[in-house]
């Protein structure tokens, strides 16, 4: 869930790591007066700031962000044949199958324009769903979503619905790549195409995100999950699997996600050199340059030394 980049799943921490902030960095805050609709996915992302020369608006950024998580987050609701995907009115709830919470996301989809009422209301709706089922579930809510005063109190809301905040996740965004710094590793990038490649790609998930077994082969390991959008690629050093990486384009930007590395083989840059790798890829098939992620503690200097930079965030509440 990673959905999402590097979002770190363990037992540990009830399926997924805490995040911060970088130094410096901020999380961008709209006011929903100047929100503008989402075609794609009938949700709303916008804020009120000035144009900068040279360079997209920051609400356009952040809409991107949005859209391309909300894209990658459908993964999980073509994993299995009992997954599946519900677009309901403001929320879209995604199952995966399983009884994983970080798997099952409610993924806001419009701005609330209104008071703690309305987002009260999304919760329910979601709730009714995953409980009906017996799941522990997610939600990932925009901070442009949100008003200032409703998001200072969205917590509380959450909490009087049985569910607590998890983390945030930096959203980030990078008109190109900034140029290599170091050498990197060779790298040999295989697509996930077949039975060993889908394989490789659970197992290196597993091992780096303490993702239990049965569960990441279940996901990922199936051949149904890698029939839409989410394209996943394996690093091998040494004919070994020790990275791997997913994309989604969306529109002309490129999302990254699931990249991990073995604990055995990190800080040697490989987790860059496949990135640099699939987005180079997508330049030269698709004509993407533009670069979006969601950023965890363990990747957010390197995302930073790449030229991303922080554009909206995500906070991510689960149930208990």
């Amino acid at each position: 869930m990673d959905l999402w980049n590097e979002v770190s799943i363990s037992r540990r921490s009830a399926e997924i790591l805490t995040v911060r902030r970088s130094a410096g960095g901020r999380a961008l805050a709209g006011d929903a007066r100047h929100w503008k609709p989402l075609e794609a996915t009938g949700s709303q992302l916008t804020t009120g700031f000035e144009l900068c020369s040279n360079r997209q608006m920051p609400e356009e950024e952040a809409d991107m962000v949005a859209r391309n998580l909300l894209e990658a987050l459908r993964f999980f609701g073509h994993a299995r044949a009992d997954a599946e995907i519900r677009d309901l009115p403001g929320v879209s709830l995604i199952f995966c199958g399983l009884n994983y919470a970080a798997f099952n996301a409610a993924l806001q989809a419009r701005p609330i324009e209104g008071d703690a009422q309305e987002l009260a209301q999304l919760i329910e709706l979601s709730a009714e769903q995953y409980d009906a089922r017996s799941l522990r579930w997610t939600y990932w809510l925009c901070d442009n979503f949100l008003r200032a005063p409703l998001r200072r109190e969205a917590a509380r809301v959450f909490r009087r619905h049985g569910l607590r905040h998890l983390t945030e996740a930096p959203g980030m965004y990078a008109d190109r790549l900034a140029p290599v710094t170091r050498s990197l590793p060779p790298l040999e990038v295989r697509p996930v195409l077949d039975e060993p490649t889908r394989g490789a790609f659970a197992q290196v998930m597993s091992t780096a995100f303490e993702i239990p077994h049965s569960v990441s082969m279940s996901v990922y390991g199936a051949e149904r999950a890698w029939r839409g959008t989410f394209q996943g690629y394996v690093g091998y050093s040494n004919g070994r699997a020790v990275t791997t990486a997913a994309a989604v384009v969306t529109g002309d930007v490129i999302g990254l996600y699931s990249v991990a590395t073995l604990p055995q083989h990190r800080r040697l840059g490989f987790a860059e050199a496949i990135m640099r790798q699939v987005i180079g890829q997508a330049q030269e098939t698709q004509g993407v340059s533009r670069t979006v992620l969601q950023a965890t503690t363990s990747g957010l200097s390197l995302y930073e030394a790449m030229g991303y930079r922080i554009v909206t965030s995500f906070n991510v509440f689960i149930s208990d």
